[in-house]
């Protein structure tokens, strides 16, 4: 016989797999920007819950008029780094926390063009924000002794936006990490929206909106 918990992990497993199978394994997400558009490669297949918690943003609007806020130049390779961006620490926009899928299980690497989910220092604390590489960046893979961060897909139009992005001016403020990466002037993401597979709305309530124009 199979034991009870047994059967609750093998039903939650299933449960997973069906969830998984709804969606193709790369889903293609385009972000409209105002320095211009920039099309993302979703990995459903090997990142699985980052994905979806991505796509759950993109389908709820929740990045709708959100920004790109960060600039982060590699010393000595300015032209190397990360741009980051989405909700802020904007509450109103913001979904449960996801589990942590790290390189070194999903086989994903921090490459030219890859798309990372930021978090705080907690494992499980991503949420609506995410950073795209410019060049490679593999300090921020996984190793011993340190978890990195998430890789869920990678861009597949328009790095030259994100490159443009990463060499416009910052501010030298800023508190720890960010210190002299915040960009003086944001770049609007104006609407993520999805171009393969069905959209899934969370059907959680919207409450940013409520506060439009406040």
């Amino acid at each position: 016989m199979i034991a009870r918990g047994a059967l609750v992990l093998l039903a939650v497993a299933l449960l997973g797999a069906g969830a998984a199978s709804g969606e193709p394994a790369i889903v293609r997400v385009r972000l409209v920007t105002g320095a211009g558009a920039i099309v993302v490669a979703v990995d459903t297949r090997h990142a699985p819950a980052t994905s979806a918690n991505f796509l759950a943003y993109v389908d709820d609007g929740r990045l709708d008029d959100t920004e790109f806020y960060r600039a982060s130049r590699r010393k000595g390779a300015e032209t190397q780094g990360f741009v980051q961006g989405g909700i802020g620490t904007n509450a109103r926009r913001m979904l449960g926390r996801v589990p942590f899928e790290p390189t070194g299980r999903t086989g994903l690497r921090h490459v030219d063009g890859a798309i990372s989910m930021a978090r705080y220092e907690a494992l499980d604390s991503a949420t609506g924000n995410f950073s795209l590489m410019v060049g490679a960046n593999p300090a921020m893979d996984a190793r011993d002794g340190y978890p990195g961060y998430a890789v869920f897909g990678r861009v597949v139009g328009g790095m030259d936006v994100v490159r443009r992005m990463l060499a416009q001016p910052t501010s030298p403020g800023g508190d720890g990490a960010f210190k002299g990466q915040m960009l003086v002037r944001p770049v609007r993401i104006v609407r993520a929206e999805r171009l393969d597979g069905t959209a899934k709305p969370t059907g959680q309530p919207k409450v940013w909106l409520l506060f439009k124009g406040m």
